[in-house]
């Protein structure tokens, strides 16, 4: 049977694999192919359209009835890439403030290190400052007060309109666009900011040069603050952010090695340094620093937490990206992330901690999540895997994962891909129920949020029936029931699902691919490789009663 509009073939239905072409498998149908604006208006209600057309109107009823509204996920912010380099300059910093507030900086992080920067400052009176790259004027509006006059420079026009209006009631600030690499710095300064920035040079030879121009522009006894986070990139075994470039070890080593320049104090955290240097007068003597060694107090937002590896790295993604390639790939299975729960199904739960542990080891050691299209399209085209993918599966939907697992993974800069029982969406686990009190189910509003997040879904079915207590008629209508509800909640095509208790039979595989998927997992165990039916693939399950050795030994024979 054929469901068509305008002549054109929208749909095909196979009674062979059907059986009975029943009325709700044309209402999932039509809600999938047909948009109701769609249907030809005012048709005479017996004919083919006019049939459609109630149909249409009862699966946006069905819809309705099962799930809030859908709202489309907002639009991605597309970053540059990490290692992108603008040969204009200008255009590169201002491709940076074509949002406002690129940086965050009214965060606590931010506004914690702003603290700390001000409290390095040297005692007495300062008469003639220089900010470099001062960006938005966020902490130029603070420093302003501790100075008599203030400079406060940036490469980019934009980001200075915005800080002569953020510092508009502060007299003592004069803006101007400079490029501190190419243009001559004003001379005879007090005092001299410039952090977060020496990143983004080319290679230490040009901060090398950097460094001879800011002595010069210091007067004797004048001071140099800067600060910058702590890189994976010049110590792998500490923590530090996964950046490809250098980071505050190297600058400051390299800052320390100028002549003329000498460390005074530096506050030293986790996550960041902040220095501050004096320019020697003729004939004057270094002393030693003073170290101050501080922890981070305020919240780390997420956005900065997933690249961090905290303790350091066994080894770099873009390392193991370069140098590793394997024709398989780890499929974790996971359930539930709780403290506590039924002591029957304690095998399918991890406490967070547990969990967090798992996730911190896969970021140390190079590991990055892909999704289940990912691997279907490695498959297709027999492409071998490139460095240490891992596709973390959830299933059931359980709220827990959106309490623990999910903000868990995302501190680590991984994803997950969740198979939903979409009947039971918002409602409880009533298939555990003779193990004790059921496990809350996320709503349609949580996987909206978790999807607009990164987070990825699948189908585990409808029902959440093992498939051989299944008609072909009925594991049909599951299989189309739950893809239509997966793709309305998030957005997305759906093309992926897991199969209730692992149970699979010769029927699966065949019509899965009648009703749109092309990836599933079944009840194999182990890694999945080139070589597997992409419907039928294997999985690795993590056990609650398992150590976090026995959850690296399994990693690293996969990794064999």
């Amino acid at each position: 049977a054929w469901l068509m509009r305008d002549a054109q073939i929208e749909a095909r239905v196979q009674f062979g694999v059907l059986g009975t072409v029943a009325r709700h498998h044309w209402i999932e149908l039509t809600a999938n192919v047909v948009a109701p604006d769609q249907l030809t208006r005012g048709s005479d209600p017996d004919s083919h359209f006019g049939k459609l057309e109630r149909l249409a109107a009862k699966a946006v009823e069905l819809v309705r009835s099962n799930a809030e509204p859908t709202e489309p996920p907002p639009a991605p912010r597309h970053a540059r890439a990490a290692d992108g380099r603008d040969n204009d300059r200008t255009s590169f910093w201002n491709g940076y403030f074509a949002i406002e507030d690129p940086w965050n900086y009214g965060s606590s992080y931010e506004q914690e290190k702003y603290e700390r920067q001000l409290e390095i400052l040297p005692a007495g009176h300062i008469d003639r400052a220089l900010e470099l790259a001062c960006a938005e004027g966020h902490f130029t509006r603070q420093l302003s007060p501790r100075v008599g006059h203030l400079t406060a420079t940036d490469i980019s026009a934009i980001a200075i309109e915005r800080a002569r209006e953020r510092c508009s009631d502060q007299s003592n600030v004069e803006f101007g666009v400079l490029d501190f690499d190419a243009d001559t710095l004003p001379g005879g300064m007090d005092l001299i900011f410039c952090s977060e920035v020496l990143y983004y040079l080319d290679d230490l030879d040009e901060l090398r040069r950097i460094a001879k121009k800011i002595v010069e522009a210091l007067a004797p006894g004048g001071s140099f603050v800067t600060a910058h986070a702590f890189v994976l990139r010049d110590d792998p075994k500490r923590t530090g952010f996964d950046w490809n470039t250098f980071g505050a070890q190297a600058i400051s080593e390299t800052l320390s090695a100028t002549e003329g320049l000498v460390l005074e104090h530096s506050i030293q955290t986790e996550l960041y340094r902040i220095d501050r240097f004096r320019r020697l007068s003729p004939g004057e003597v270094a002393t030693e620093p003073r170290i101050d060694h501080l922890p981070v107090r305020a919240r780390v937002e997420i956005g900065v937490a997933r690249k961090v590896v905290w303790g350091g790295a066994r080894a770099l993604r873009r390392d193991v990206a370069r140098s590793e390639r394997r024709p398989h790939i780890p499929v974790l299975m996971y359930h539930s992330v709780a403290d506590d729960g039924p002591a029957g199904l304690a095998r399918f739960r991890l406490t967070p901690a547990a969990f967090a542990s798992q996730m911190a080891w896969l970021r140390a050691n190079g590991f990055h999540a892909i999704g289940s299209e990912q691997l279907e399209q490695s498959i297709a085209n027999r492409q071998p895997f490139v460095g240490r993918p891992v596709l973390i599966t959830f299933d059931d939907g359980f709220q827990n994962f959106a309490d623990h697992a999910w903000p868990i993974l995302r501190a680590n800069d991984l994803t997950a891909e969740v198979f939903l029982v979409t009947d039971l969406v918002g409602e409880s686990a009533r298939w555990d129920a003779d193990s004790g009190p059921p496990t809350p189910l996320m709503d349609a509003a949580t996987v909206r949020s978790l999807a607009s997040e990164g987070a990825l879904f699948g189908s585990h079915l409808a029902t959440h029936r093992a498939i051989d207590g299944l008609s072909s008629s009925d594991l049909a209508a599951e299989l189309l029931r739950s893809r239509m509800f997966v793709e309305r909640w998030t957005g997305r095509t759906t093309t992926a699902f897991a199969a209730p208790y692992s149970v699979t039979d010769r029927r699966l595989g065949r019509l899965a691919r009648e009703c749109g998927y092309r990836i599933g997992f079944g009840g194999k165990h182990g890694p999945a490789h080139l070589d597997c039916d992409p419907i039928d693939l294997p999985r690795i399950e993590i056990r609650g009663d398992r150590s976090l050795d026995d959850f690296v030994a399994v990693l690293e024979a996969a990794l064999e």
